[in-house]
């Protein structure tokens, strides 16, 4: 049984991985928020119903190359920012569920990041009202199945478009040599799989991207391809690419090397000192 004095020294720690685990929770949600907000307000002006994007580029597809080179463009900038130094910016609960999967995040913070990533992601959406008739033309940009296509192939798309972003992921973050590059695909992959699937399903691979405008414009339909969908393709890739995807250290985009307490200023050199990595594991499991 402890002595009151190992409890009290206990208090410190498990106090300051708290306040650690919050932190990364409020970069998930801040980073998930700027993403809906800024991505989607693209695809607003793109797409509205006789908005400026059909004047500016009168080709579909490549108003939605461009569309998902931009949108792709802001999930890359929120991974180099200090955001992705904090939690990694997955912004997505398929990603977190994808290094789940791997061993790389407990239950409980799992679970964090994923109820984190959808408060950010219906607080991004809440200032997309402002777009007023041309936001509401798109349902704020939600996603949706075309109408030429069954539910089958609506869910193969979502499917086959996060196998594309997951093993992307998992081919250059497990390779020391090029996950310095891995926000730079993000862009690239969007602007390719963007005109190629959108018609289909609305291209989300990602719940929370789906989740913020339904939820902002009440429009629930097929919610759950938008969750079957991402989660299944997540698993076949990291199953497929799964001799990268078992080198993957660090349940993070970018910023391998950073340590994630100087977000919110440098921390005290004696918190520091206070536990060394593995008790941080079993205090994280308490």
């Amino acid at each position: 049984m402890p002595t009151s004095s190992e409890t009290s020294s206990n208090k410190p720690k498990v106090l300051y991985f708290q306040r650690e685990n919050w932190r990364l929770y409020f970069a998930e949600f801040l980073g998930t928020a700027i993403l809906l907000c800024v991505g989607l307000s693209i695809v607003i002006f793109l797409f509205g119903k006789d908005g400026p994007g059909s004047h500016l580029i009168p080709n579909v597809k490549l108003r939605q190359a461009v569309s998902g080179f931009l949108f792709g463009s802001v999930g890359a900038t929120i991974a180099l920012s200090p955001i992705g130094k904090v939690s990694g910016a997955h912004v997505n609960p398929a990603v977190t569920l994808g290094f789940r999967f791997l061993g790389k995040l407990t239950i409980r913070r799992t679970a964090g990041y994923i109820l984190a990533q959808l408060a950010g992601a219906v607080v991004g959406c809440l200032p997309l009202l402002l777009w007023g008739d041309l936001g509401r033309s798109l349902q704020f940009g939600g996603t949706f199945r075309g109408t030429h296509y069954t539910l089958f192939e609506c869910i193969l798309g979502e499917v086959i478009t996060t196998f594309m972003l997951v093993a992307v992921l998992c081919i250059f973050i497990g390779n020391r040599k090029t996950r310095k590059y891995t926000p730079y695909t993000i862009p690239i992959l969007y602007a390719i799989m963007v005109p190629l699937e959108a018609d289909v399903s609305g291209i989300s691979t990602n719940p929370a991207r789906s989740f913020g405008p339904a939820v902002v414009s009440g429009q629930w339909t097929e919610w759950w391809v938008y969750w079957v969908g991402p989660i299944t393709g997540m698993l076949l890739a990291v199953i497929v690419a799964s001799f990268f995807a078992l080198k993957i250290e660090e349940a993070k985009l970018y910023h391998f090397e950073a340590d994630n307490r100087r977000f919110f200023g440098k921390p005290k050199e004696a918190e520091l000192r206070v536990v060394g990595k593995e008790k941080a594991e079993e205090l994280e499991e308490v």
